[in-house]
Parts: structure tokens; sequence; C-alpha cells
């Protein structure tokens, strides 16, 4: 099994808003596939997001979903993976883990600053790839939310 990853836009919109859809009802979301095809269509036709795929033979199996943020105090680019979604059939065949140096690629190329994430307190195993990945938890900053 030979993972590919590629950057995609909309040419790739339809297999992108199912596998998003997946990754909201991970969440604990309903499936809603318009709603999933509105906002990836949004986040591509306004260049907000970069979407890498990642393929096996011609299969969509994974995606992971970067937004653009920015350090003042480094006045440099960071680069927010914020979505990763590897598919049942496809876990634990490295899928993850190409998408993650994929991203670790594309930001670098971009000439990122870092890359950051965030995943849930008893998500064991990604911690670990992550890790693994050399990535490195922080704690310097308390991270408050506002609901608007």
């Amino acid at each position: 099994m030979t993972t590919v990853v590629r950057r995609t836009g909309l040419t790739h919109l339809d297999v992108v808003a199912r596998l998003f859809d997946q990754y909201r009802g991970f969440y604990g979301q309903p499936s809603d596939p318009a709603l999933a095809r509105d906002f990836i269509r949004e986040r591509m036709e306004r260049d907000e997001s970069v979407i890498l795929l990642a393929w096996v033979d011609d299969a969509a199996v994974g995606f992971t979903q970067l937004y653009p943020a920015f350090s003042s105090v480094s006045a440099s680019r960071v680069w927010i993976l914020n979505d990763l979604l590897v598919l049942p059939e496809a876990r634990r065949k490295g899928v993850a883990r190409a998408l993650l140096s994929s991203a670790a690629e594309f930001a670098r190329a971009d000439g990122a600053l870092r890359l950051e994430l965030e995943t849930d307190h008893d998500n064991a195993s990604a911690q670990a790839l992550y890790r693994a990945m050399g990535w490195m938890p922080y704690d310097g900053t308390l991270r408050f939310r506002l609901p608007l």
C-alpha cells in the first residue's frame, strides 16, 4: 500500500466534502453533506485553507486541512493543522504519518515559523504519533475562548 498525498482544490470538492462530513461526525456532529460541501467549497474559493488529500490507489482515504495564522511577536506565518481524518479501513497503515509529513513539508516550503495542532486530552494514539514525529506539547500559554 503506497500513500500519495497531494494538495487539492475544487476538482476534488465532493471527495473532500464526504471526508469532511465524516470528520465532523467523529466529533459528534450530525451528518450534513450539504453543509460540509458548502463549508469546504467556501474555504477553497476564498483560498482560506490548504487541503491535503491522501490517496491509496485511486481512493481518497484521508485528508488534513491547514489554516493560516500569524505570530505578531515573530512577524511570521504559522499554519494551524485544524482537521485530520483517516478512514477506518486505512488506519494504522501510515496514512496519518504521510499527511502530517506532507503538512510539515508544505509549511516549511511556505516559510512558516511553525505548525500547530490541538487534540483531545484522551486521544492517546494521536498524541503518541505526534510525539513520535517530533511534535512537542507546549503550555507556555493558557488558551481562552469567548463563545459568540
